[in-house]
């Protein structure tokens, strides 16, 4: 949790590294839920008011409220109030912070998925710390992106400390999609599912209707129509054509098995 006495860091700054952009999420989302929301959020847009103006500002201020809202309807991309991390990678654009690359290089999330699928190789929806290296590397050449052994090492080490928390050496699919810009993260339309092991089992075991245990394109096509019936409030029916193909990018030649949809319905991956 951030030292609330310590100064915000770098938000001074013309240019962010990788890890200085760490820095700067990690002291304002104090509670590590992975959102700068309310007094986060208010706090955020002050210190960065105060850094841009090279003066103090005063919340209560009519016209604080006023440009905070601005500012929110321009960066808030999915109007929900918070700033999540690809938002922030928005926010504080620079050459040097990678976070962007992620918006520049990969232009769908089924490209980001295609790319795990290479380094997830048990299904588990994790990659190993040791394999980061190798799938951060493949995105970027993917953009035909310039970078030199030093830079990737630095890009890897920010990685982990984003999101190897517990320090076990693996990483998450969901947690690492949080990089991707919001409209391109096809996992957050999930989030709001739930589904426990046990209703997924029955939902798998419904739509796998020849029993062979994989569902192809046109079961998932079924299974993803029903969800959006149910669920429109979360889903959206227009965006069946994406969400099929993200999920499908992390099939085996058009099949796709029980732990590589698990891993999109489920809030935590079976082991």
């Amino acid at each position: 949790m951030a030292n609330k006495a310590q100064q915000p860091p770098h938000l001074h700054l013309a240019e962010l590294t990788a890890s200085q952009f760490l820095d700067i999420w990690k002291h304002f989302d104090t509670d590590g839920n992975g959102y700068i929301e309310g007094k986060e959020l208010e706090n955020f847009f002050r210190e960065l008011e105060s850094a841009r103006r090279g003066a103090g500002v005063d919340p209560t201020n009519a016209s604080f409220r006023e440009k905070m809202r601005e500012f929110m309807q321009k960066f808030d991309k999915n109007a929900d109030g918070r700033i999540e991390m690809s938002e922030l990678a928005q926010i504080l654009p620079t050459e040097e912070n990678f976070l962007l690359c992620f918006r520049q290089f990969v232009g769908s999330s089924s490209e980001f998925m295609a790319a795990w699928r290479r380094y997830d190789t048990d299904r588990s929806g994790y990659i190993e710390a040791n394999e980061l290296k190798g799938f951060l590397s493949d995105l970027l050449k993917k953009a035909n992106r310039h970078y030199d052994d030093q830079k990737l090492v630095e890009y890897t080490q920010t990685i982990l400390r984003m999101f190897d928390l517990n320090g076990d050496g693996k990483l998450g699919l969901s947690e690492m999609a949080r990089l991707l810009p919001v409209q391109e993260n096809f996992l957050l339309k999930f989030q709001g599912l739930k589904l426990t092991s046990d209703q997924f089992n029955a939902i798998f075991t419904f739509y796998d209707k020849d029993g062979n245990g994989y569902i192809d394109e046109h079961e998932l096509d079924a299974l993803l129509k029903d969800l959006c019936e149910k669920n429109r409030h979360e889903m959206d029916i227009r965006d069946l054509v994406g969400y099929k193909k993200s999920i499908m990018a992390l099939s085996d030649g058009g099949k796709l098995y029980r732990a590589e949809l698990e891993i999109v319905l489920c809030r935590d991956p079976m082991f």
